[in-house]
């Protein structure tokens, strides 16, 4: 009987080390734990080439949705450019190969430019991935288990935007949360504007846990954030033009406060935290872009601006007492946390859309032309390298099991370590 129990001890340590290795190597949101693009993997390269990958295949349709990973497999979305059909899609993290594929009829509508009809990342935990898109006619929530069966499947109701679709959820304890937010001015002819709301689902059922209204000006995309200070309640943070910076109490809903008057143009960036500020962007395409830092204790208010080369669509990366910004138009800025003082400028490629990210001492980002730029993390400017992928892409990499991962446009590849153990 007692080495029964011991058996059956041993099998829940071994267990037990494996689900927490598959959360040391998981990148489970778009950039990784909390949206911080930070990682702690070590031996990452700065410079390689083709002959230099673990493997690189090819991605049926496009997209800009970033890869996620839990474990040894990848998971990402894509899409059919001409019906807009929709791809959910699982790799394997060790080769490459494909796990398996879902399909779901869509309908193709209009889009910016720069936009596909899968930008948006998805959100995985250790029993389901979730993922989200849209039509101006609906907007589906989804959720499926890691053999690619439906768990839920959710009609959220319309979509209106100039733009299209590009929302992202993310995870808190059991729910899944997703920034529903819709245009509700400049509209075509006869469009009506769009409900926006906060909302947190059950993650295993789909049963709507809370919803918060709030109100909208032009469509935002930024994916929510936790901030927690200490023993204090955790904070979901939550970035958008017509609220500027604002917190939620992620179990609830309800509003804790709010910073209002931060953005004048349209936010796409996702929030960042640090140990004693939020940062929040926000801009055009005509330029104007500046960078928002808030402190959220003990009585919410700004702190600074960046008001010269601040991104627009790339998130901000902080790391220690170091800001990095990588510009839309190519620019990439380090600054000091606390105060927003430049320490150094340069100008590294025609525009940055992905944001970047950082491991073993060194930034990642993906320019708009596919090319990984790679500096040092440090106050002097140091360009590591710059490393072509052959395709335009405006994802952001993944790091995870030792490993570099970039979504082209029609590509996933992965670069570096020993892969998953």
């Amino acid at each position: 009987m007692r080495q029964f129990v011991l058996r059956i001890c041993l099998c829940f340590v071994i267990s037990s080390s494996i689900s927490m290795a598959a959360v040391g190597q998981g990148w489970t949101r778009f950039r990784g734990p909390n949206g911080t693009g930070l990682s702690q993997a070590k031996s990452l390269p700065s410079r390689w080439d083709e002959a230099d990958y673990n493997w690189r295949v090819e991605v049926p349709g496009q997209g800009h949705s970033s890869p996620v990973l839990w474990g040894d497999k990848v998971f990402l979305m894509s899409a059919d450019p001409h019906d807009a059909t929709q791809y959910v899609l699982c790799y394997s993290a060790t080769d490459g190969s494909l796990l398996w594929r879902r399909d779901y009829p869509s309908s193709p509508h209009h889009l910016h430019l720069r936009n596909t009809f899968a930008s948006g990342t998805p959100a995985v935990d250790g029993q389901r991935v979730y993922v989200a898109w849209a039509t101006p006619e609906k907007v589906t929530f989804l959720a499926l288990d890691h053999q690619g069966r439906d768990v839920w499947n959710l009609d959220l109701g319309t979509w209106t935007s100039q733009h299209g679709f590009g929302l992202s959820p993310m995870l808190f304890e059991d729910l899944v949360i997703l920034s529903n937010n819709q245009q509700a001015q400049e509209l075509d002819p006869g469009q009506k504007p769009g409900e926006s709301y906060m909302l947190a689902l059950d993650a295993k059922s789909g049963v709507e846990r809370w919803r918060t209204p709030r109100t909208s000006v032009r469509v935002c995309y930024s994916t929510p954030c936790i901030y927690q200070a200490g023993d204090q309640p955790p904070q979901l943070i939550c970035t958008s033009t017509a609220e500027g910076v604002f917190s939620l109490d992620p179990r609830t809903g309800k509003e804790n406060w709010r910073v209002p008057d931060c953005f004048r143009m349209r936010v796409v960036s996702s929030p960042l935290v640090t140990e004693r500020l939020v940062f929040g962007s926000n801009g055009s395409g005509g330029g104007g872009n500046y960078l928002v830092a808030v402190r959220p204790d003990p009585q919410p208010a700004k702190a600074y601006e960046v008001r010269n080369n601040a991104p627009y669509v790339p998130c901000a990366l902080a790391k220690d007492d170091l800001l990095f910004l990588f510009n839309d138009r190519g620019m990439v800025s380090c600054a000091d946390v606390e105060t927003g003082e430049i320490h150094w400028r340069e100008r590294l490629s025609d525009g940055f859309s992905g944001s970047p990210v950082y491991g073993d001492g060194k930034v990642y980002c993906i320019a708009d032309d596919g090319t990984v730029l790679v500096i040092a993390a440090e106050r002097e400017f140091k360009l590591l390298g710059q490393n072509p992928l052959g395709e335009p892409t405006r994802s952001t990499p993944a790091i995870a099991g030792g490993r570099l991962y970039f979504r082209t446009l029609s590509h996933l590849t992965s670069v570096g370590g020993a892969g998953p153990d």
